[in-house]
């Protein structure tokens, strides 16, 4: 099992046992095949109770797997006649942010995403897929376009949030999350969110406001960053495991908080697993909540997303004294 996580040690072990007990056998050809059996019945036995059973904060670890597939991946297995746009017309083109047009099933569509690095060479050339305000302005030119042409917009999520050094804000990079807030909440065209891995903060909004939200299975999605929280609550980033729990950041928890539309399931392990695979559960999850949007008026799309919003967060006034 390549690149697996600490909570998979057990599943990792048994699997080296597995394999070892294989070779012994051939080498030797002695007939083992009842010791392999029971082994690989104990490793599919595990491997079930492991991933139903998993915690936040395990979730957490796949939601930032290195090896998990990334927007450009996604946009290549997803999508036909991909052409990628740079550059915000206004400073420069930030790597952490990319996007184009590309065609879903025949139907034109802008696609836009944070983009993580492969290597430690291109994460620092992305800046581990956080944006500068040029980023979001880019998107936002992107988006921009897609309003002007009728175009649907698809968005992938993957950030542990905005860049929030002194460059960052002396560019504007809160008025450039908040401008996206802004205008994408106008825009006459159905607009598909999808959460990939992690959702952090103002980041992860600055790509969210549409029409539908998803969600992959394993995803984050929270206001702060789970070490952010740690060291504001318990002045100590390390317990950021800890917070994890307590934020109710998993799909699962999301979903129930009416924050989001829907799950995308996930190949066993996580999306890294089998990156073609999680890119069909994607498609058919996003073409199955596009057609629907693609039959509305502009006015039905404004009043669709506004109304989405406006549910999250109900609020319940109880008269004092009633007990109901």
């Amino acid at each position: 099992m390549a690149g697996e996580m600490p909570f998979e040690q057990p599943l990792a072990e048994l699997k080296s046992k597995i394999v070892e007990l294989r070779k012994f056998s051939a080498e030797k050809h002695i007939d083992f095949s009842d010791e392999i059996r029971r082994l690989e019945e104990r490793y599919a036995e595990l491997e079930e109770e492991l991933y139903a059973n998993m915690s936040s904060a395990e979730k957490m670890q796949l939601a930032r797997h290195p090896q998990r597939p990334t927007t450009l991946d996604y946009i290549q297995s997803i999508f036909t006649d991909f052409i990628e746009f740079h550059g915000d017309r206004l400073y420069g083109d930030d790597l952490a942010i990319v996007g184009g047009i590309a065609k879903l099933n025949g139907v034109p569509v802008t696609v836009v995403g944070h983009q993580k690095g492969k290597d430690t060479k291109d994460n620092i050339a992305r800046n581990f897929g956080c944006p500068h305000p040029e980023g979001f302005r880019k998107a936002l030119r992107l988006m921009r376009q897609a309003d002007k042409f009728r175009r649907p917009i698809v968005t992938f999520i993957d950030t542990k949030g905005a860049f929030p050094g002194n460059a960052a804000e002396e560019r504007g990079q809160g008025e450039a999350i908040a401008r996206n807030l802004l205008e994408m909440a106008s825009f006459r065209v159905p607009i598909i969110c999808v959460v990939i891995g992690e959702g952090g903060s103002g980041g992860a909004l600055a790509l969210g406001v549409g029409n539908k939200v998803l969600m992959l299975e394993n995803a984050i999605y929270s206001v702060i960053s789970p070490e952010g929280a740690a060291s504001i609550l318990y002045k100590d980033a390390s317990k950021a495991l800890h917070a994890a729990e307590a934020m109710k950041i998993t799909a699962n928890h999301i979903m129930e908080l009416g924050v989001i539309d829907g799950i995308v399931p996930e190949p066993k392990g996580g999306a890294h697993r089998d990156p073609l695979m999680q890119a069909d559960f994607i498609k058919e999850a996003v073409w199955g909540q596009l057609q629907p949007l693609l039959s509305m008026s502009e006015q039905e799309l404004l009043e669709d997303r506004y109304r989405r919003f406006r549910d999250i967060g109900r609020f319940t006034f109880i008269q004092e004294g009633n007990h109901a």
